[in-house]
């Protein structure tokens, strides 16, 4: 056996993993540009994709890309799961009807309407399906109130999406959501009722998508393209909580991030996915823990859960990693392998 785990590096895509994290530009800049990792990431509305992991496949590292620009009315979102493969790929474009109707206003985004579309490129292994979904939104903000430092809005929206082609493949959402910010919290929440038919479902593109494509959970063992989703009904709730002690800074200075999420169906399935990161003794050690549970109350249920420590020092630009966890590997025969593993390195930031 070598030193090198091979899996780790016998594509062109692993070689993704080398970028943890890159940032160009912000989020009030007009472009802005996000490579590393994709985790627990939306685009936008989050109707096709929610919450979704590149790199849950322990032998698949890809470095993602978010890319966002805003002209005029329109603002747009864009992404790559893989940027050296040919995986998924989508857009989010956004339209501020008050700015076309009344120029732009001082409330920007409060009335909306969206067009996404995300499509499967490349096949990984033969368990791919080759897809394109689409999915219009409508959204307005009902409430505002604003404080010198502080802010509170709710909104409510609907839309309705499917397989372009696909006749009989749709589904259609509807909820409300809140978001309240101050200088130590940044509280978002939504609630949503759903409608599946013809095997499309909203969140599409999941936290165990890049698993479920070669084994769905559930007793069935068969791949996402084979699986037949039932018709049906759920309820999907999502809570985001970002607190500081102090204020509210960037992802190195929050005490506590949390955000869970949970879907029921009216057939009886529930899915549940939490995530969790503390800082503490000043910000020097920093704890994160994750849980997924996918097919609740049903005959094979998928579970996940990981954790991970970092202790920085010289300033905190350098650190020591500790992480550990269950795994779930694909095996030539199609199927998920259960695992465990266990990890140690140091890393460095630097940000400027």
């Amino acid at each position: 056996a070598g030193r090198v785990r091979a899996e780790d590096w016998d594509s062109l895509s692993d070689w993704g993993q080398v970028v943890r994290l890159l940032s160009l530009g912000s989020d009030a800049s007009p472009v802005a540009l996000w490579a590393g990792a994709l985790d627990c990431y939306s685009l936008l509305s989050g109707h096709l994709v929610r919450r979704y992991s590149n790199r849950i496949h322990p032998d698949y590292h890809p470095a993602g890309a978010v890319l966002t620009g805003t002209l005029g009315p329109l603002y747009t979102e864009a992404f790559v799961s893989d940027v050296l493969g040919t995986r998924l790929m989508g857009a989010e474009v956004a339209l501020d009807v008050q700015h076309v109707l009344s120029g732009q206003s001082a409330q920007p985004g409060r009335y909306t309407l969206s067009l996404s579309a995300v499509h499967e490129g490349a096949r990984l292994g033969d368990t791919a399906r080759l897809a394109t979904l689409a999915h219009v939104d409508a959204s307005a903000v009902v409430v505002v109130r604003r404080g010198r430092d502080s802010g509170f809005e709710a909104q409510v929206f609907a839309g309705w999406g499917g397989f372009p082609g696909a006749g009989g493949a749709w589904g259609a959402v509807a909820g409300l959501g809140a978001d309240a910010v101050s200088p130590t919290l940044d509280l978002q929440a939504r609630l949503e009722g759903r409608v599946q038919r013809g095997g499309f479902r909203q969140g599409y593109f999941g936290p165990d998508y890049e698993l479920a494509r070669f084994q769905v959970a559930g007793a069935s063992g068969e791949a996402l393209a084979e699986a037949v989703f039932p018709n049906g009904a759920s309820a999907f709730g999502e809570v985001i909580v970002s607190w500081d002690a102090v204020h509210l800074g960037e992802l190195l200075q929050r005490h506590l991030r949390l955000s869970l999420s949970a879907e029921a169906f009216t057939w009886g399935r529930v899915d549940a996915d939490v995530r969790m990161a503390v800082q503490l003794f000043h910000r020097s050690v920093e704890v994160a823990l994750r849980g997924m549970a996918v097919g609740l109350r049903q005959p094979g249920t998928r579970y996940l859960a990981s954790g991970e420590a970092r202790w920085r020092f010289l300033g905190g630009r350098v650190y020591a990693l500790g992480q550990g966890g269950t795994l779930l590997t694909p095996t030539p025969e199609g199927t998920l392998r259960p695992g465990a593993f266990i990890a140690v390195g140091m890393g460095v930031d630097h940000v400027r």
